[in-house]
């Protein structure tokens, strides 16, 4: 199944700007959240097909939030690509390890998006 919604969830206004205008420019539906509960309140009201997620926030973290989603039942199936500035290979092993399907480092490259996004359809 294409994927036509997308959550995407950082607490910098910039990178969630960048993010929705170029998901957008593909075609895509994108939400947006500023932290955990803002999170679970657009997944409740609508689940999207993809979750873009930030790790450094400020409560609860992008890894902590990662790890409640996939281990819900509800949301277990939708996919979450971390897009972070925390370059370290422990960090993208750890995000991998809390169930994100990809690890992007900040700044996103567009390309290197789409091609994870294109490998999840």
């Amino acid at each position: 199944m294409p994927i036509q919604k997308v959550l995407v969830v950082d607490d910098s206004k910039t990178e969630l700007m960048f993010l929705t205008d170029l998901l957008q420019k593909k075609g895509m539906q994108v939400r947006t959240a500023e932290n955990a509960d803002e999170a679970f309140r657009r997944l409740a009201e609508e689940k999207p097909d993809l979750i873009l997620m930030d790790v450094v926030m400020p409560g609860q973290n992008g890894f902590q939030l990662t790890r409640a989603i996939t281990r819900d039942p509800q949301y277990a199936d939708v996919p979450i690509i971390m897009c972070t500035s925390k370059n370290q290979e422990t960090d993208r092993v750890w995000g991998m390890r809390q169930g994100a399907r990809g690890y992007i480092t900040k700044p996103v490259d567009p390309s290197e998006l789409q091609a994870k996004i294109d490998a999840l359809n």
